[in-house]
């Protein structure tokens, strides 16, 4: 629900400053195209814009930014607060209410029990701002998980914010640079981790955060609510048996589904057949008096479409059942879009039907309720199971014979690279074992089971470094995601995944893909009580042997039979390798070639040409760092580099 932006000079005043954040917003008429308003205090430098997706109240009492009922807070907000109603009990129903949006009652919240509290006490996805006129404080704040984004960053004598970069761009003090580490990183992963932005002056405020910003510029941030801190209070304490856990888990999954059903527009579901989406499907179906409105998208090839197993489901549980095809002359029609949809490089392959799937979604319903989350709640990657055996038989090597194993592997990949190579020439076929034999290297140099998952999800590994004179990578793991690898390693690194490939991976890539086409998602499985209570289980009762998820199996099986449930996980699958060989080859030729790289000058042309050059022969498959590679590059085209 909706998009806001606006900015609070600094030590420079901002030219017609309401006119300004309006024009701010106005970049963000897709994720708000119902209503569109601003409001400025010039005397105070502060301007707020805001575009209005409306789902409830969709009356002028949920127009934005909002004033609260004592004058002293206004308040700008995108998402969703799910317990609304409670917190308008708890204010008191003789309260001066003027309509029913959650809006109001989080904006009355606030000015009741002040911005901490206030946001605590919120079940919901959210980014807010909200400016004190009393003390002369702006706060920025953003939900537990990072569900919805929040830019900010100083810039021309102003901070800046706004749910997408593309509405600080607008500001005239906006500083775009490039920031040459936050693109190595995005090159490495595909995404750009928290709290950096692909450029260097501005910022995503982390999730479960809070920054208040003085007039002076004088910032305080802090954390109202860490999921490694929860759940490392929380790891193991549930007694009950694992029938008790299903039961308890089937009523915490359907509260949070009929939540977040609530809405003045109509709601339907995104169905992939998995068990996630299915059991959100069926606690929707559960609660709702008419049948559900259920969306999947399938691709026109074998091996790439699961929409035959969404068809099951849907038919077994009744639902009003949307299948789109896509064919795959309009997948490539959509690829050179998808950087200006996602506003900073992002190449995550899924983007892809995920935007074609929410803009024929639209077409019948405002709200979609979708299944992220669950993966990494209770255990559904391989890599939760995988990883700890890993780094259990590593352990087990003396640290300095790891280290001189290290050693010896990255002394022997020059030779054995150089001599691949030669080979290479005369079978037309590439190897590189000396890559390998890096990889290997950085795997034995790895100090935790954090470092073996951020190498899981790293590409570029044992390779030249692909952008020019970037810091090497580095990032903290918190002290209480350490001391859970030790007595519960899957669940040290389902939370390192929380705090990194669900919020700035998967999170982005679906409020992206909806928000672009004026589609709200809601994700149940990322309500706290849900999440807290996964933390609470024992192992054994996520990750059962070879089985992940294995509560949520049990409380499927009560709504649907095990044939439908029980079957090999299966995701977005696009054939970017292909792609590239066929349909895109021309579109990456121009984009990937070495003299354009090597003018740009943040690539190394020659690493990235010669990985072009093998893939587009098929002597080597690289499609997944070309992708990453392409997504920048278009995205770069369309700032003018």
């Amino acid at each position: 629900m909706c998009g806001f932006a606006g900015f609070l000079d600094l030590t420079r005043p901002t030219p017609e400053p309401r006119a300004t954040a309006a024009a701010m917003a106005a970049t963000l008429i897709h994720r708000g195209p119902d209503d569109a308003d601003a409001w400025a205090d010039p005397a105070a430098g502060i301007g707020l814009g805001f575009r209005r997706l409306a789902i409830l109240d969709l009356s002028p009492h949920g127009r934005q930014p909002m004033h609260s009922h004592d004058g002293r807070w206004v308040l700008t907000f995108n998402g969703e607060i799910y317990n609304h109603a409670e917190l308008r009990d708890r204010l008191g129903r003789d309260r001066p209410w003027r309509g029913h949006s959650d809006t109001e009652a989080l904006l009355e919240a606030i000015a009741a029990w002040g911005v901490d509290e206030a946001v605590g006490r919120a079940d919901g996805m959210f980014a807010f701002a909200v400016w004190d006129r009393a003390r002369g404080e702006l706060t920025l704040g953003r939900d537990r998980f990072g569900e919805k984004p929040l830019y900010w960053g100083e810039s021309g004598g102003a901070l800046l914010f706004g749910s997408e970069l593309r509405a600080l761009r607008v500001h005239p003090g906006w500083d775009g640079a490039i920031d040459r580490d936050a693109l190595a990183a995005y090159l490495r992963l595909g995404w750009v981790p928290a709290p950096a932005t692909i450029h260097r002056r501005a910022r995503k405020l982390e999730a479960g955060t809070l920054l208040t910003v003085a007039a002076d510029g004088a910032t305080r941030s802090r954390r109202y609510w860490s999921a490694a801190a929860r759940a490392a209070a929380l790891a193991g304490s549930f007694a009950g048996s694992r029938d008790e856990a299903v039961e308890r888990l089937d009523a915490l999954v359907a509260e949070a589904v009929r939540l977040r059903m609530q809405a003045d527009v109509p709601v339907g579901v995104f169905l992939s057949g998995g068990i996630d989406s299915s059991l959100t499907a069926a606690l929707m179906s559960q609660a709702s008096d008419a049948p559900v409105h259920s969306f999947t998208v399938g691709f026109d090839q074998a091996g790439l479409d699961e929409s035959v197993h969404a068809r099951a489901v849907a038919a077994e549980l009744g639902t009003r059942h949307t299948e789109i095809r896509v064919d795959e002359a309009a997948a490539l029609a959509l690829v050179p879009d998808l950087p200006r949809l996602y506003d900073e490089p992002f190449a995550d392959p899924a983007a892809l039907p995920t935007v074609l799937l929410a803009r024929e979604t639209r077409r019948r319903v405002t709200v979609a309720l979708s299944g992220d989350g669950a993966d990494e709640l209770f255990g559904g990657y391989g890599i939760y199971r995988s990883l700890p055996g890993d780094w259990h038989r590593q352990r087990r090597v003396p640290r300095p014979l790891r280290l001189a194993a290290a050693g010896g592997a990255e002394l022997l990949a020059g030779p054995a690279e150089l001599l691949a190579g030669l080979a290479g020439r005369l079978r037309r076929r590439a190897s590189h074992p000396g890559y390998r034999l890096r990889r290997g290297a950085e795997g034995w140099r790895a100090e935790g089971l954090a470092a073996l998952l951020a190498l899981h999800h790293t590409r570029w590994r044992g390779m030249p470094a692909p952008v020019r004179l970037a810091a090497p990578p580095s990032r903290a793991e918190s002290t209480e995601i350490a001391a859970l690898a030790g007595r519960d390693p899957a669940l040290a690194l389902m939370l390192e995944d929380l705090a990194t490939y669900l919020a700035d991976d998967l999170c982005v890539k679906t409020d992206r893909a909806t928000m672009s086409a004026s589609l709200e998602a809601r994700l149940p499985f990322l309500a706290p009580a849900v999440a807290e209570f996964a933390w609470s289980l024992p192992p054994e009762f996520k990750i059962d042997g070879a089985t992940g998820k294995a509560v949520l199996r049990e409380t499927l099986y009560r709504r649907l039979p095990r044939a439908l449930v029980d079957r090999p996980k299966m995701g977005f699958e696009v054939p970017v390798g292909r792609w590239l060989r066929g349909g895109l080859r021309s579109w990456a030729d121009d984009l990937l070639s070495e003299a354009r790289l090597d003018r740009q000058g943040w690539l190394d042309a020659g690493l990235v040409a010669r990985c072009w050059r093998e893939h587009r022969s098929g002597a080597k498959t690289w499609q997944t760092e070309l992708w990453h590679v392409l997504m920048f590059q278009c995205w770069l085209d369309g700032q003018g580099g």
